[in-house]
């Protein structure tokens, strides 16, 4: 299997992913795009600031990824998260998992996304028109 992850201070893009998952065994690449939105919980929503205790967020998503490939015939584990401020409109992760059909890669790539939210150290403060909030416990 293919593990990728990095932390960017600038935008992502996913055909700076397409070569790592490139795999010619695989039929189903499944990709999640989190962006930005204008709004949360009946706020309006001008921008996010991403923190992570970056070298331990990797570690973290090495394991997911050891777990992923235990559980799912899979061929790659692509994740790609901002870091620092992201606008509304711009995309704060992109994650990817490539397998020989679509159900295993799918469900893979739900999994990955919910143990990101869980358990990897990446913190998230929101920003509103009427002040600034963690989303996620505070670093």
């Amino acid at each position: 299997m293919n593990p990728s992850f990095k932390l960017l201070h600038t935008a992502l893009s996913v055909d700076a992913i397409r070569p790592v998952m490139a795999n010619d065994a695989s039929g189903a690449h499944v990709v999640f795009i989190g962006t930005v939105r204008n709004h949360n919980r009946g706020e309006s929503v001008t921008h996010l600031e991403f923190e992570a205790y970056e070298s331990m967020a990797i570690k973290e998503l090495e394991r997911i990824a050891e777990k992923l490939k235990a559980r799912f015939p899979i061929h790659a584990v692509v994740l790609h998260h901002r870091l620092g401020r992201v606008d509304v409109g711009q995309d704060a992760v992109i994650a990817v998992v490539s397998a020989a059909h679509r159900q295993a890669a799918f469900e893979a790539c739900e999994v990955l996304m919910h143990e990101l939210k869980q358990t990897v150290p990446i913190w998230k403060k929101e920003y509103t028109l009427s002040g600034e909030v963690w989303v996620t416990p505070t670093p």
